[in-house]
């Protein structure tokens, strides 16, 4: 696997510190092999079928669009993504040495959603807006090679400095939408891709035409002044915690338990329960 054919150090640091304080958004192409990939999609699509049959197991976040969180033991790779070289280059020169995985789930924009908001997903903290200093991450990985028709995400480059102060600081007004829209990427990874980016550049989920779903896999990582682990629930069993290196788990804010427990999903964004129709 690729994962042990470059170390993180190899990573340009400078690169990755660019394309994180400038565009908000990087990306290490064909990370992992598809078969690797193809594994990680049948556990979502179990884990989503399980979720759609507990109460409040799934997020809607817009018609046909939801997130759900996870256990991160019920992942067959998730220690493949977390120890994989690029990921920890990416956390490292960005969060410093201590920085933590807090946040493990994935979103599924299935045939029929629509265009979310312009959004970012969460209020950008002090640190950011002062400071100048992005202390989270969100990392994605698709479990589909995405095309056009697939409701593709698309962000705006630049925008995780902006101050939304006055109005929602989550949502930018409409009439700042053209502001987003001048500026949109629209992003079509392929199966073993990964992306990197600051959940504060404003972004959004785009309409699925297709017949088919876009799952892709979320983990977020804070610096250790971040506090989005207030937002999850991460759990760990000890007979799986116990089988992490010392060196991952000393990255995982978690609860280690006996037995896993349902997980209370806390992350709602009230804004993205409706979709926009374009």
């Amino acid at each position: 696997m690729r994962t042990q054919l470059t170390a993180a150090q190899d990573y340009d640091v400078a690169a990755i510190m660019g394309g994180i304080y400038g565009d908000g958004i990087i990306a290490c192409k064909g990370a992992f092999e598809r078969a690797w990939v193809e594994r990680l999609g049948r556990d979502i699509a179990m884990l989503f079928e399980e979720a759609q049959r507990q109460p409040g197991g799934a997020l809607a976040r817009g018609p046909n669009r939801y997130y759900v969180e996870v256990h991160p033991e019920r992942l067959s790779g998730f220690a493949d993504i977390i120890s994989h070289p690029w990921v920890v280059a990416v956390c490292r020169a960005i969060l410093g040495p201590e920085y933590r995985v807090v946040e493990a789930g994935f979103d599924v924009p299935g045939p029929g959603a629509l265009h979310q908001p312009w959004h970012r997903d969460f209020k950008s903290p002090d640190a950011t807006l002062i400071g100048r200093r992005i202390n989270s991450l969100a990392f994605n990985i698709t479990t589909v090679d995405v095309t056009e028709d697939m409701g593709p995400f698309e962000i705006a480059p630049g925008t995780q400095w902006d101050d939304l102060a006055g109005g929602d600081p989550m949502f930018p007004a409409k009439e700042l939408w053209p502001r987003y829209e001048a500026r949109a990427q629209r992003k079509l990874p392929k199966m073993g891709d990964i992306s990197a980016r600051s959940a504060l550049t404003i972004h959004r989920g785009t309409a699925n035409q297709s017949d088919r779903s876009r799952p892709v896999f979320v983990l977020g990582v804070d610096a250790p002044d971040a506090r989005n682990a207030d937002k999850h629930d991460l759990q760990l069993t000890h007979a799986y915690y116990e089988s992490l290196a010392p060196e991952l788990r000393r990255h995982i804010t978690c609860r280690v338990v006996e037995r896993l427990e349902p997980i209370v999903q806390a992350h709602t964004i009230e804004g993205l329960r409706m979709g926009v129709k374009v």
